[in-house]
């Protein structure tokens, strides 16, 4: 084994999955780990199923949901799981974009002496707000390889002098979207029959920025009681718990003109 794959979420699984497809391809052999960020079937490991990809040679089950502890316990984790498949002798780790899944798994290879190839190298937002802001940040510094989608990528990454080798290779959500297209035509049908309304809008937010101050998801609920045109929202658990905790929960249900979905799979979304 010389090639690592770490996803923790479903974004990961979805931008990855022509890598890993092009790995089997290629007959490559790597090391497909899942450190469990997303940690529900319909929020991860539905995508595995269904983008047809190998099971993970190591999954895990989280105990901290604290960001710092969830961070620490996923290097305690990855560092046993490499151990097991040559450790140091391993070449190189592919992760991709800004969780703190990739922030663990990037620390972790840079203890180890693994090489880094950060797919989706050189995004910002300039918002520090943002944990993935803080993450992607470092995840760039600490790699060896930076595969910058565009050349704004590119740029951001030159400006901030990063050591490592840059490549603008484009997105590779392009190429899921690309490989997957026939998959998700094949089940339009029976996701449009879940519909309620034949025009609507599709709205999404579970960022932590926007649902873990009351006050801003506050603002979310009335802008969805407010819209001029029905709503389609596939709720993200974390928002859900928000919405609940917050005493937000009754007015969201009580908005005719708002369906909630459950989280959909790349077969229904």
């Amino acid at each position: 084994m010389s090639v690592v794959v770490v996803v923790g979420t479903r974004p990961e699984i979805i931008k990855m999955s022509p890598i890993v497809k092009e790995l089997e391809k290629r007959g490559t052999d790597f090391v497909f780990i899942h450190t469990g960020q997303h940690y529900d079937y319909e929020m991860s490991r539905i995508f595995i199923d269904q983008l047809e990809l190998p099971k993970p040679h190591e999954s895990f089950m989280l105990e901290n949901s604290n960001p710092a502890a969830q961070i620490g316990e996923m290097m305690i984790k990855l560092e046993k799981a490499l151990e097991k498949y040559g450790g140091r002798r391993l070449k190189v780790m592919l992760i991709q974009g800004d969780t703190n899944s990739m922030l663990a798994a990037g620390l972790t290879a840079l203890k180890l002496g693994i090489r880094i190839g950060h797919v989706e190298a050189g995004l910002r937002s300039y918002d520090w707000r943002m944990p993935e802001e803080h993450n992607r940040r470092m995840i760039d510094h600490v790699s060896h390889h930076l595969f910058a989608p565009t050349e704004i990528a590119k740029k951001n990454l030159l400006e901030e002098n990063v050591w490592g080798e840059i490549f603008v290779t484009g997105n590779t959500v392009i190429d899921a979207v690309d490989m997957y297209f026939d998959k998700v035509r094949e089940m339009e049908d029976r996701v449009l029959s879940e519909l309620k309304f034949e025009e609507y809008i599709l709205a999404t937010f579970h960022r932590a920025e926007n649902v873990d101050n009351p006050h801003v998801l506050r603002d979310f609920v009335r802008i969805l009681k407010k819209s001029p045109m029905p709503v389609v929202y596939p709720i993200h658990p974390r928002t859900r718990k928000k919405l609940q905790e917050f005493g937000l929960w009754n007015q969201v249900e009580e908005i005719t003109h708002l369906q909630i979905l459950p989280p959909q799979g790349t077969s229904s979304s």
